[in-house]
């Protein structure tokens, strides 16, 4: 457990980097996000979809406000439209990273962690305990992107992939989409009681996961 979560935070690290970069440099952030979508919506929709999705995609490289780009395509867009859009670009960016994992991720393991038997116990732990933290991914930010990249590069079935991630993506989605298209300017509490209800729900979630697995060890 203690190589996966060291391969783990070195990713997140990684991510965490480029999130903090595209603060400095002033460029990812909410203000601007919401200024493209602005002038996206003044030339067409079909403008909107897709400036959301390649915003949701390039997460994947770029760490950007993935809640906020939800809740603003469901402001845009309207439901379900915004919340076809957002799944969309959420899942080109996590399919994105389990594939390019699966390439390449064993080679940046071998790298981080030299023992074959701690590689094998990595592998080990992530299919024991992979599900849970895909499920739960949402609860923070980058941990989505870090968990579809530990699924491609320790080889978990792309089925099983696809079925954990969906679990934990498309409820997410519809539900900030949702409160988004009953948000205003004027009125953004639906948005905001969204991503309150999303945290807390997630969180207990991480919180029971993480007590059950100090009752297994105590057992």
């Amino acid at each position: 457990m203690k190589s996966l979560l060291k391969v783990m935070l070195i990713l997140g690290a990684i991510f965490a980097s480029t999130f903090i970069l595209g603060r400095v440099l002033g460029i990812l952030t909410v203000e601007n996000v919401q200024f493209w979508l602005e002038q996206a919506q003044t030339v067409d929709p079909l403008y909107v979809i897709g400036t959301v999705v390649l915003l949701l995609f390039i997460d994947l490289f770029v760490a950007v406000p993935t809640l906020t780009i939800m809740i603003l395509a469901g402001y845009f867009l309207g439901f379900p439209a915004g919340a076809a859009t957002a799944f969309t670009g959420s899942a080109m960016a996590a399919f994105a990273g389990y594939g390019l994992s699966r390439k390449w991720g064993d080679r940046a393991i071998g790298f981080l962690i030299k023992d074959e038997k701690q590689r094998t116990e990595l592998e080990e732990a992530f299919y024991r305990n992979g599900p849970v933290m895909i499920t739960l991914s949402r609860a923070a930010p980058i941990v989505t992107e870090v968990t579809a990249c530990m699924a491609g590069a320790t080889r978990m079935p792309f089925w099983r992939y696809v079925l954990f991630f969906s679990i934990s993506t498309l409820p997410y989605v519809l539900i900030a989409t949702y409160a988004g298209s009953i948000s205003s300017l004027e009125n953004p509490k639906p948005a905001i009681f969204g991503m309150l209800f999303l945290y807390l729900s997630l969180w207990i979630g991480w919180f029971l996961f993480r007590r059950s697995q100090g009752m297994t060890k105590r057992v």
